[in-house]
């Protein structure tokens, strides 16, 4: 498809992976190193390639070009991913439309309608019927401006709203039900919005796009007091973060993420500058939103509310975290306030030196054992121990787990060898864990090759015809990798890494990634002189291979009496050995 070849040939990998993933170079060469953002692992496998726009994880084996990467990332169509690179870079897209299939037009049509929600709520809250709600955000201390930086609205009391523009619009009952912004009745006469009379809260993807919607009771006796949107195919609770979207660069730069509970603490933490910060969408932490914060830092503080709910909640998404190898703390503020309230009444500064001396989280879970049971007895100190094992069961890392065992050990003023003897009858590995995929070492003289054949123009033209004569490279691993780029440059074409790749079967594809990713001394200060020595190491191994056969067939001849073959034979091998 030649507009996805002009997206893709436009936008640096590198650089839209960097949205999503710490992202170090690796030495001085082409090759970008972070955290895989598709498995847990404490050691980063997961590499980019800035010279072949490609990415692999050597850990779950995760890997592919830029679009398979934001498809993935978030869970989007090829058209969709196409689509938001183009936009994303100022790629006017074609006119026609059959580059979408029918799934990405219905998901394209979902998106269009919670753009139009957005704009109706937003122009809502600040008519004149938006009078109360803007009065609740000014008592709750929320600005004009960051009211309108979070896109925040207010949803029209009588229902009929947002039902009566898609209708007016357009759209397919069947689409605007998907949307989850309307309800059909009960009766089939028709549709009703979701959310009435409420302030409403746009949620977004982490790219940026609004996908659900929460929203806020105003009135006496609306229960519940939070409604949330249901799940559409462009939006699943349990993956989503909310205000991750802005909070990835500074919870990059920070080096670590602020957890909250609701969307009024994320707003009131953002609004004081304090910009690392993000919520769970009105459900409990999960693993894969954990694993999108790990993306971005690997440090942590939950700052749920103090009271038990917020607790509780604290309490269980401690292990989600410590499996998926956060490293954690737990910050419960003073005087019963929660994070929006504390900062409006101790200030900025004193929030930012509560973070800064935010506990670890077994500190915190030793506290809540504490209360719960007598610490004074034998058995009380070994179930205290029993409560905090879960957590630290969580943890990937075998000897971070014996350490905080002592340290709990220390904390609760244990003996250290009743709890270690606990800690090892029941501890176990974690469960799913991925391990490293072995790679099998690739050949230096296959590496140098391929990056000739690749990357440069002057080897390619000196090296390629005389590949093309050498029988020994059907022997070595990349050889299909190498007919097919030596098929190509004789057809004319000049090869390129997706275009090969293209062309190859899947154990060659990952061939040629470890070939890629090989080791950067080999192809650091890359020449076209060394991608000639390696040709003329061929072309000793196939002289040298030719000796060995045309010898054993010598010997042969000798035995079955046949002495003209063998002094024929004989002459072949003197004129090979003086180089004739």
């Amino acid at each position: 498809m030649e507009f996805a070849e002009q997206v893709k040939s436009s936008v640096d990998i590198v650089n839209v992976i960097g949205e999503y993933v710490r992202l170090k170079r690796s030495g001085s060469g082409p090759r970008y190193v972070g955290l895989c953002p598709f498995h847990t692992e404490k050691t980063g496998s997961f590499s980019v390639h800035a010279t072949h726009q490609f990415y692999k994880c050597f850990g779950c084996g995760a890997g592919g070009d830029v679009f398979k990467f934001i498809m993935e990332i978030e869970t989007l169509t090829f058209w969709e991913a196409l689509k938001y690179l183009a936009e994303r870079n100022g790629i006017p897209l074609p006119k026609r439309s059959d580059l979408a299939d029918d799934e990405a037009k219905k998901r394209g049509g979902i998106y269009e309608m919670h753009e139009i929600a957005v704009k109706q709520f937003r122009d809502l809250l600040f008519s004149p019927a938006g009078e109360d709600a803007r009065e609740y955000l000014k008592r709750r201390g929320l600005s004009k401006a960051t009211a309108e930086e979070f896109g925040l609205g207010l949803s029209e009391r009588s229902g009929q709203t947002l039902a009566r523009i898609f209708e007016k619009q357009g759209y397919a009952p069947d689409d605007m039900e998907a949307s989850g912004l309307v309800l059909r009745r009960n009766d089939g006469s028709g549709f009703f919005d979701r959310f009435r009379g409420r302030l409403m809260f746009p949620i977004h993807s982490e790219s940026g796009k609004v996908i659900a919607f929460g929203g806020r009771a105003l009135a006496e006796g609306d229960e519940p007091k939070y409604l949330n949107s249901s799940e559409t195919s462009i939006y699943r609770k349990s993956h989503v973060l909310y205000n991750l979207n802005r909070a990835r660069k500074p919870v990059q730069a920070a080096g670590f993420s602020i957890l909250v509970e609701g969307y009024m603490d994320v707003i009131g933490v953002y609004a004081a500058g304090i910009h690392n910060v993000v919520a769970t969408c009105g459900t409990s932490l999960t693993n894969f939103q954990a694993r999108s914060l790990r993306r971005h830092a690997t440090e942590l503080v939950v700052n749920f509310d103090p009271d038990n709910a917020g607790a509780n909640a604290t309490e269980r998404s401690i292990p989600i975290l410590l499996e998926e190898s956060m490293r954690l703390k737990v910050l419960q503020l003073g005087g019963g306030l929660d994070p929006d309230e504390y900062i409006k009444t101790n200030g900025t500064d004193a929030y930012l030196d509560a973070l800064k001396n935010a506990r670890g989280y077994f500190h915190w879970l030793a506290d809540r054992a504490r209360a719960r049971l007598d610490m004074q007895t034998p058995e009380g100190r070994v179930a205290a121990f029993q409560f905090l094992l879960p957590a630290i069961q969580k943890m990937p890392d075998r000897l971070e787990r014996l350490s905080v065992a002592n340290d709990v050990a220390d904390y609760m003023k244990m003996a250290p060898g009743i709890v270690l003897d606990e800690f090892r009858k029941a501890a176990t590995e974690k469960r799913g864990q991925v391990t490293r995929r072995e790679e099998l070492s690739p050949e230096a003289t296959e590496v140098i090759l391929l990056h000739a054949l690749l990357d440069n123009a002057e080897a390619r033209a000196e090296i390629a015809p005389v590949l093309r004569e050498l029988k020994v490279v059907t022997t070595l691993r990349s050889h299909r990798i190498m007919e097919t780029i030596l098929r190509m440059i004789e057809a004319g074409e000049t090869p390129s890494y997706s275009s090969v790749e293209g062309r190859l079967g899947e154990p060659d594809k990952a061939l040629m990634i470890s070939l890629v990713f090989a080791d950067d001394t080999l192809t650091r200060d890359f020449s076209t002189e060394q991608a000639v020595a390696c040709v003329r190491k061929l072309m000793m191994e196939e002289r040298d291979s030719l000796r060995d056969d045309l010898r054993r067939r010598i010997k042969e001849a000798e035995r079955s009496g046949n002495m003209e073959e063998a002094i024929r034979l004989f002459t072949e091998l003197s004129k090979l050995e003086r180089g004739e």
